[in-house]
């Protein structure tokens, strides 16, 4: 299978387009590289003995992505990751996530159908569930009446879109795949997650904050109805998760699908925090803040869909993604600046 990945430079696509190549597929590539580094894809290339093309472009850029994708036919399908992705900015700027994140979907679309190709993966989100109703959450759970946030808002308009685009062409194979937390590294240390400026996502923080380069954890919260009253999440490794893309590849059917990925295991702020600790050996300041715009007091999923249709299931622990977290913040304390930071 030849795949094209939408924002595969990125944290998630470097590492799924990783796992494609070592499950024997081939990876082409678009990315504007605005949140992202072409050195990740050199590294993926490394890693799996392989060459990537990589179109630096704005995934909205249909001429150019559909060019790319013509270059490179035959195309089998297409995984999009590509988007504005921080709770916290679509809040204070909903317009441009409405923009980019609904622009990039439809553009995909519209290359698909220029193209050929029939299947796509989507990479959706748990903040289409909004504030739950109850939990763990299931795929059959309430979406979009009560999602607390632009970003998640976008999520949710997507997969109605895709939902509608596979009632009009019922031979499209398109799958929404849920994430819940992603965290962790690949175990090589090689590849991670390597955010621009100051990190929107808590494990990120939490290395830069054990490796000396930021003060302090700041805590949005203590005083949620939780066990320890910080906010309860469901991390998942992104490597389970980039397995989770694979099996999706590997087992589309015609219609819309759509799967959880996540381990099905709350896990506090706090505990992320200490388990963090035990990886780095060392003690991390923590500073309780007020509670952040659009965030619920838990969440997390029945994952057991995905185990059950796709034949996949996480089998990392939030230790395990510590353990690579600090080990990918180690060796590369600046992320993919090659200046910086050195590939061995």
């Amino acid at each position: 299978m030849r795949v094209l990945l939408a924002g595969g430079a990125g944290y998630i696509g470097a590492h799924t387009a990783l796992a494609l190549v070592e499950a024997g597929h081939e990876v082409i590539v678009v990315d504007n590289l605005s949140n992202s580094s072409a050195e990740a894809i050199a590294r993926v290339e490394r890693l799996g003995s392989t060459s990537i093309p990589l179109l630096v472009a704005d995934a909205r850029d249909e001429p150019a992505v559909l060019e790319f994708t013509r270059a490179n036919a035959p195309i089998d399908a297409i995984v999009n990751f590509a988007g504005l992705k921080s709770v916290g900015e679509s809040v204070s700027d909903p317009v441009r996530y409405y923009e980019v994140n609904l622009g990039i979907a439809l553009s995909l679309l519209n290359v698909m159908t220029a193209a050929g190709i029939r299947t796509l993966v989507f990479s959706s989100s748990a903040t289409v569930y909004g504030v739950p109703s109850s939990l763990p959450l299931t795929e059959t759970a309430p979406t979009g009446a009560s999602v607390t946030n632009p970003y998640g808002r976008t999520k949710h308009m997507i997969e109605e879109i895709l939902r509608d685009a596979v009632v009009a062409h019922p031979a499209l194979r398109i799958t929404a795949l849920r994430y819940f937390n992603p965290v962790g590294a690949h175990g090589s240390g090689h590849i991670g997650e390597d955010p621009a400026g100051i990190p929107n996502n808590l494990m990120p923080y939490v290395a830069r904050v054990a490796s000396g380069s930021l003060e302090h954890v700041g805590i949005f919260g203590d005083d949620y109805e939780t066990p320890d009253g910080t906010g309860l999440r469901d991390y998942i490794h992104v490597v389970d998760l980039a397995a989770g893309h694979v099996a999706a590849l590997e087992r589309a059917r015609e219609g819309f699908a759509v799967y959880n990925l996540g381990i099905g295991v709350p896990v506090s702020v706090r505990e992320v925090v200490a388990a963090f600790e035990r990886a780095a050996d060392r003690t991390i300041p923590q500073q309780v803040l007020p509670r952040r715009a659009g965030d619920v007091a838990a969440s997390y999923c029945d994952p057991s869909k995905a185990e059950h249709e796709l034949d996949w299931a996480a089998s990392l622990t939030i230790d395990d993604a510590c353990r690579d977290a600090w080990n990918w913040q180690r060796q590369n304390p600046t992320g993919y600046l090659p200046t910086r930071a050195t590939f061995v």
